[in-house]
């Protein structure tokens, strides 16, 4: 069957993910890029992918792509997305969004003035666990909603130590920016995107950073954060993300929901990376957990939903809103970690600027 789109992706760490994921799409991948000639060789003739490139400028440069995946470092997103955007290109960012919420804000306006689609990455969103809990969210099963706890603790993962991830200048910073983002944008879809007010947040480099001094390796960034963040609907939420902390298992990713009606879990309730979903429901006065049969979601994956969104002209699910929302309040606890006390969440403004008249 002949694809609809032509795809490029931007990136061959990550991006391998984006790769297959769009070739169960709509889209055919018509070209890759990456700066490691192997890495690139490799790709191209495992996903038998017609165009390799070296050189972004000159991938955008191809008039037959019309989206792109930016799978780069974190601080190349604004750059090479905004770039993207002004080739005439539909655009899915990986997490998180940019580098700050300032980046983002310029990389949602420049997708407005192109008058393209831009998506953010958030996968987490679109396991079959979170689409059946937002399937009751969104139905009202949870009440009012009051509380959020939301959690991605590593005992000891830290992802490329001594390379960009653990460089502050490069990733912006560490397990907080890395993982703490898919669970804070989780928790926040499951609540019905609310706004951030304020935050109370602290970052400690309690271990990952004596690890990297004996191997005599760059780690300027938290190996822990946590914060406190109080939101514009009255509810509140606590975020915690490690990359190096003593904790009882490997890995700990959990999102629970409190509501005066009900709550929702979503996370892995033993080693590795499968979740379970949970609903907790009160009938006639006695509480009853419920395991919910995951249903197959309308889409298989974020991609599948992003070249929909380009072919019937609707909007993502992860907008540049979101990413940038969420962005703010990364920002915030960075800046309340530092500070020593709750900050003022700084909201950018994303509305359309008007013209000047003459």
């Amino acid at each position: 069957m002949k694809k609809e789109l032509n795809a490029g992706v931007i990136g061959l760490g990550m991006g391998r993910h984006h790769i297959m994921a769009y070739q169960k799409s709509k889209a055919n991948v018509l070209a890759v890029c990456d700066v490691d000639k192997k890495r690139l060789a490799a790709a191209k003739a495992e996903f038998d992918i017609p165009l390799a490139f070296t050189s972004i400028d000159e991938m955008l440069a191809e008039k037959s792509l019309d989206l792109v995946s930016v799978a780069l470092p974190n601080f190349m997103h604004a750059g090479v997305s905004i770039k993207a955007l002004k080739a005439g290109k539909h655009v899915m960012c990986e997490k998180p969004m940019a580098m700050n919420a300032r980046e983002g804000k310029k990389m949602a306006l420049a997708a407005r003035e192109a008058g393209k689609k831009f998506m953010m990455h958030f996968n987490t969103r679109f396991s079959p666990e979170a689409q059946v809990l937002k399937g009751y969210a969104d139905a009202g099963a949870l009440g009012d909603v009051y509380y959020a706890r939301t959690v991605w603790n590593r005992m000891r993962g830290v992802p490329g130590l001594g390379g960009w991830f653990t460089t502050k200048g490069k990733s912006g910073g560490g397990p907080l920016i890395d993982l703490g983002v898919h669970r804070l944008d989780l928790a926040l879809w499951l609540m019905g995107n609310p706004g951030a007010v304020s935050v109370s947040g602290f970052c400690h480099d309690a271990i990952a950073q004596d690890i990297a001094r004996r191997r005599g390796q760059t780690m300027d960034v938290e190996d822990f954060a946590a914060a406190f963040v109080r939101l514009d609907n009255g509810a509140t939420l606590s975020l915690e993300a490690s990359w190096a902390s003593n904790i009882q298992r490997a890995e700990e990713m959990s999102t629970t929901i409190l509501g005066t009606k009900g709550s929702l879990f979503h996370g892995n309730v033993g080693e590795g990376y499968a979740m379970e979903a949970r609903l907790v429901t009160e009938r006639a006065g006695v509480v009853e957990i419920v395991n919910p049969k995951h249903h197959t979601p309308r889409y298989a994956g974020a991609q599948q939903q992003f070249v929909d969104c380009i072919l019937n002209n609707t909007e993502p699910a992860a907008t540049a809103e979101h990413g940038v929302r969420v962005m703010e309040i990364l920002d915030a606890i960075y800046e309340s970690a530092a500070k020593g006390r709750e900050v003022k969440v700084r909201r950018q403004d994303l509305s359309p600027k008007r013209k000047k008249k003459r």
